[in-house]
């Protein structure tokens, strides 16, 4: 098994995101090209990166917001993010369909996490599919409710982890 490797996102890596992120959603829930431009540009410390022998092959992207209404569809392209607010958003975590299957989501989860933390951030929301909520939940999240959200035309579930402070 070759390295894994964590990063923040870079412009350079859109395009590789995109390709991934159309791969593994379903119809309209992928992001466009346009919002993980976005996302990169406008917050790189909330995309994290996932590579293997310098290949990407999952990555993280979130935002930050005071009060968080997970239905917002303008969050999306970060209308409302606030870098310095506690609240982190997560909008995608994807690894490559090649990739999928070897625990890389969680490997993503547990080093975003602890990046978020380092950060001063309390709270990580979420929202996913009725299938994935055990997996969150095993990872810590807390199940808050059925999402308003109609996005790409799916049932979302939000989550909610509420992040340890750090004593200075």
């Amino acid at each position: 098994m070759s390295t894994l490797h964590f990063r923040n996102a870079k412009p350079s890596d859109a395009v590789r995101c995109y390709q991934i992120e159309s791969c593994a959603y379903e119809g309209d829930e992928a992001a466009t090209l346009e919002k993980i431009s976005t996302r990169i540009a406008r917050y790189p410390q909330g995309f994290l990166i996932l590579e293997q022998a310098e290949a990407i092959i999952g990555f993280i992207n979130s935002g930050c917001a005071h009060q968080v209404v997970m239905s917002d569809e303008a969050f999306k392209e970060l209308v409302g993010h606030a870098e310095d607010a506690p609240n982190v958003v997560i909008m995608s975590v994807v690894v490559d369909p090649a990739q999928q299957g070897k625990g890389y989501a969680s490997l993503m989860m547990r080093e975003f996490v602890q990046r978020m933390q380092g950060l001063g951030k309390t709270h990580i929301h979420l929202m996913c599919k009725e299938h994935h909520v055990g997996l969150y939940e095993r990872m810590g999240y807390r199940y808050v409710q059925p999402s308003p959200s109609e996005h790409g035309g799916m049932a979302w579930h939000e989550m909610v982890m509420a992040l340890p402070t750090t004593i200075a």
